[in-house]
């Protein structure tokens, strides 16, 4: 009894020991090439192009405007993008391009799987560039595996240091080209050197250097797989017609690293030889012959790495490639010659070696069924919307609203005043004088506080580019003209210089005086 007891005391001991979470096996991706990490570095600089100088392209608005191409004016409210000038009121095209993101992410995913995680997602980009520095400093996956496990001499301290300063270099940089969307790019760069910008630009350059930092040089890959949620949802918008990157164990297996000697021997042999070098290519440290894994962000480096293999080895590209489930399991069933339980890949060849063009032709057209069909009708349909909406959208506005208390003025002549406060919005980056106007209430007069009127029922206003002009109108009518207790009428506003013109419908309230 007593040796039992300190057999599970020992066994208890142990399990309390154990950690709670598995340790990070640190990943150390080797560099590939090929049609697919050239496509990456294309992608790469194209990404971090747009992101980088966007703010610092210049677009003529006039003398009234910001020059910025694109600029999110906070203190304006204002978003401004090259010839497009958005106000607070329109933000339902920012929310119809949202849309438009969320349906093209599903559009891509369901067709080509995770595209997007693999060549244009933020993290996937720098990421990618942190281990350019990496490789450039380190040394290729070897080198850095032989770094990371050496004592700690001066000349790693060196590589080290130096690593993480240009990391810290690049997330500032990020950190600068994001505060430069929201201000003068110019100005702006000046006033944060010479330390006059606002508080708040620092500290967004600080969190976004951080963030930058840890995200893209220190967490890596355990930002996509525990923090991003698409690697969850995803596997939604996939189905049996999906590209994804799939290993053909149909052509591979049984894999063996001595592939002439089990040939000689007379055994089954498959194409792949057991190189490994799909794993080594891996950002994610996965092995894609495992199947389809959460993990995997779809970014096919491994498919470059397996066909430089099969280059050298004399054998046919494609036992990694894109492909469908449907077409993996055509292939799969074609492989083992019709029911045979054993896979030889000499069964899909031809008598040259090469594959039938069976296996190794894909038709596009599978990507256009009704599912990516509803995806791309719905992002076109909310694309055309927009495209309407923006050009035929006013940029002369009028908003208008009555003086609650009191809500009429009994004056001492009999008549009725009614007060309003108009609001007119010219949406453009140049001066333009307005005339205000009534349409309906023939009997009514008006008068703008402050302001000679052209008319008893008109006025002409210089209103500010690109401003809101504020106007307290008073409309007064004869007592013995009030029909009812209120009568509906029109405000009209028209450019003097235009033919664009916009209305508001408004009430005029009396204390119900028949005639």
């Amino acid at each position: 009894m007593e040796v039992e007891r300190h057999e599970a005391e020992a066994v208890m001991s142990a399990k309390i020991r154990r950690p709670l979470y598995e340790a990070r096996k640190k990943i150390f991706p080797k560099r590939a090439e090929g049609r697919f990490r050239q496509f990456k570095w294309l992608v790469m600089l194209v990404t971090l192009g747009i992101y980088y100088l966007t703010p610092w392209l210049r677009w003529d608005r006039g003398p009234y405007a910001p020059d910025q191409a694109v600029l999110i004016d906070l203190a304006h409210r204002r978003f401004y993008f090259f010839f497009i000038e958005i106000w607070p009121q329109e933000f339902f095209f920012v929310a119809g391009l949202l849309v438009m993101a969320g349906f093209g992410l599903f559009l891509i995913t369901s067709a080509v799987g995770r595209a997007w995680c693999g060549y244009t997602c933020p993290q996937t980009v720098w990421v990618d560039l942190f281990l350019v520095v990496e490789r450039a400093i380190e040394g290729d996956r070897n080198a850095r595996m032989k770094l990371e496990n050496a004592p700690w001499t001066f000349n790693k301290i060196v590589k080290r240091v130096s690593k993480h300063l240009i990391w810290l270099a690049i997330a500032v940089a990020t950190g600068g080209a994001w505060i430069f969307y929201f201000a003068d790019a110019p100005t702006l760069a000046i006033d944060f050197v010479t330390g006059y910008a606002q508080p708040v630009a620092y500290i967004t350059v600080a969190v976004l250097t951080a963030t930058t930092y840890v995200f893209g040089g220190i967490m890596r890959e355990q930002v996509c797989i525990y923090m991003c949620p698409w690697p969850r949802i995803q596997a939604a918008m996939l189905d049996e017609s999906s590209l994804v990157v799939t290993y053909n164990d149909w052509r591979g297996e049984p894999r063996t690293r001595g592939s002439k000697k089990a040939a000689a021997a007379g055994l089954a042999v498959g194409d792949c030889v057991d190189c490994n070098a799909c794993v080594a290519v891996c950002p994610m440290g996965i092995d894609i012959r495992d199947g389809q894994q959460l993990e995997c962000i779809t970014c096919a480096l491994c498919i470059d790495a397996c066909d430089s293999v099969m280059d050298k080895v004399g054998k046919p590209r494609g036992l990694i490639a894109y492909a469908t489930l449907d077409e993996y399991q055509s292939n799969m069933m074609m492989a083992t010659n019709n029911g045979a339980t054993a896979i030889d890949p000499s069964n899909v060849r031809n008598p040259d070696g090469s594959f039938s063009d069976k296996i190794r032709h894909f038709d596009w057209r599978i990507i256009f069924r009704p599912r990516t069909l509803l995806y791309m009708g719905v992002w076109g349909a909310v694309g055309i919307g927009l495209m309407v909406a923006l050009l035929s959208r006013d940029r002369l506005e009028v908003n208008v609203l009555h003086d609650r208390n009191p809500q009429y003025v009994l004056e001492s002549d009999g008549s009725i005043r009614n007060g309003y406060a108009v609001r007119i919005l010219n949406m453009i980056p140049q001066p333009r004088n307005i005339i205000v106007s009534l349409e309906g209430i023939p009997d009514a007069t008006m008068k703008v506080n402050g302001m000679e009127t052209d008319s008893p029922r008109a006025i002409t206003v210089a209103v500010e580019p690109d401003q809101v002009t504020n106007l307290k109108i008073f409309l007064t009518m004869p007592g013995d003209k009030v029909a009812w207790s209120n009568e509906d009428f029109r405000f009209v506003v028209k450019d003097a210089d235009g033919d664009e013109t916009d209305t508001y419908k408004a009430v005029f309230f009396a204390p119900g005086v028949r005639k």
